[in-house]
């Protein structure tokens, strides 16, 4: 209270105390009634406990009306009372209760309040985080692969023995991040990591090489250019992402996991365009063109240009596939034909050949051939395969072509939907005098989540 509070009210206070009347005279009522109309009287809410206890009349009231072990006997906060208040709002109990639930309303109108700012307080917050968070149609998803394994006879000839023949373990982790922007189109990154090395024994399950660092490995927009026609631009992805190659051999080898298509599929490094029209009974056509990393449709050297002709029915295929390679002053051209066919029980066989055509000076080295034979099916929990082909293409000289032949059998095993081991047990065959052939024997294990 104010000085010049306590000096009006004094003559009052001491009257009533000390039982002396008071004559009305003595006291300027103008100026207690200017200052009674003024903001600065002390309210009675002021002085309201911030607890309610039994006898309360608010207390007693919100146990007659509601069921809440909160009314046990023991006081509740006026922020616990309220909260009991607001769900009888909420439910019909408001509607059969109206006069005692207005006088709640009235008794606990500022905890009432309290509680509707802090919830509008804590949308907001839900709102700003949903804001800056992943639309609905963004997903993300993660691979990891481990890898240990050793190459007998890798590295090894007439007079060195190095360490190539080591065991080896190596890693590698790729995420692909995709989202939508109308529902018909995609958006895809791919962000990947690992140790891989080429020449690496465990190197022949194509592990990324990052030295460890998170790189993005590709972005790629698909969208639909009319009814069956679809386009997808990208950087980082094949020129021949959307080709379709007649194959339903799933080997984990990067030595046979083309099905023989080995350079027809174009896969610079730079940007690409591609498109593909699905006529709708089986069959498909797509182009596609892929750039290097010094620029696109230079006369420099390494663009590509591919396409491809597809039918898949439904437990066999054809596809044909022609790429053509720039290289400065000379192009290399290939065409490779692959087929399979899927018997009742299950069990996939499934065939490539590739022919190439190199333009250069040299007449003696103008042709390249690559050849596969695959069968895989489902034996037991997982997937069994086995499969000869050509240790890359072959490149005819003197008019003569030396094979080198690769064989392989591997067997995916599920442990459960989000794990998966897969042993593979390889022979490559070396045309070289005085080195030997190669056995790797190696397995890895696939996370996905």
């Amino acid at each position: 209270m104010k000085l010049f509070q306590k000096l009006i009210a004094a003559p009052a206070i001491i009257s009533l105390v000390s039982g002396f009347a008071v004559n009305a005279a003595e006291i300027n009522t103008s100026d207690l009634s200017d200052y009674s109309s003024t903001n600065n009287l002390v309210s009675l809410d002021n002085f309201k406990s911030e607890t309610l206890v039994p006898g309360d009349w608010a207390y007693d009231s919100l146990k007659d009306l509601t069921n809440s072990s909160k009314f046990n006997g023991n006081s509740v906060t006026r922020l616990e009372a309220a909260a009991e208040l607001n769900n009888l709002i909420a439910g019909s109990e408001g509607l059969m209760n109206g006069a005692a639930i207005d006088r709640l309303s009235d008794e606990l109108g500022s905890e009432l309040a309290i509680m509707k700012g802090r919830v509008d307080g804590l949308e907001s917050r839900v709102n700003t985080i949903e804001a800056g968070s992943f639309s609905e149609t963004s997903t993300i998803s993660f691979k990891a692969r481990m890898a240990i394994g050793a190459v007998d006879g890798k590295g090894v000839t007439a007079t060195v023995t190095d360490g190539d023949e080591a065991v080896n373990f190596q890693y590698t982790f790729d995420s692909a991040i995709k989202t939508s922007f109308t529902g018909d189109d995609s958006l895809t990154v791919k962000i990947d990591s690992g140790n891989g090395t080429s020449g690496n024994p465990v190197d022949e399950f194509d592990l990324n090489n990052t030295d460890d660092f998170l790189k993005v490995d590709g972005v790629a927009y698909k969208f639909p250019l009319g009814d069956n026609l679809t386009a997808l631009v990208s950087d980082g992805y094949d020129g021949s992402k959307i080709f379709t190659t007649a194959c339903a051999y799933g080997g984990p080898s990067n030595t046979l996991d083309d099905c023989g298509n080995v350079n027809a599929n174009i896969d610079n490094a730079g940007a690409s365009a591609m498109a593909e029209y699905d006529f709708g009974n089986g069959f498909t056509a797509a182009v596609g063109y892929a750039g290097n990393e010094e620029g696109l449709m230079t006369t420099a050297k390494n663009d590509a240009y591919g396409a491809n002709l597809a039918y898949i029915a439904d437990n066999y295929g054809v596809s044909l596939t022609y790429g053509m390679q720039e290289d400065g002053a000379s192009n290399e051209t290939y065409t490779a034909l692959n087929g399979f066919y899927s018997f009742d029980n299950g069990l996939n066989i499934s065939a490539g050949y590739e022919v190439g055509d190199l333009d250069v000076a040299d007449a003696n080295v103008d042709e390249t051939l690559a050849y596969f034979v695959g069968i895989n099916g489902d034996v037991g929990p997982g997937e069994l395969g086995a499969a000869v082909g050509t240790n890359g293409s072959m490149t005819e000289s003197a008019g003569s072509i030396t094979e080198e032949m690769m064989y392989e059998v591997y067997y995916d095993y599920p442990l459960n939907d989000g794990m998966t081991i897969t042993p593979l047990v390889f022979v490559k065959e070396s045309s070289t005098a005085g080195t030997p052939d190669q056995t790797g024997v190696m397995v890895k294990t696939t996370f996905k989540f």
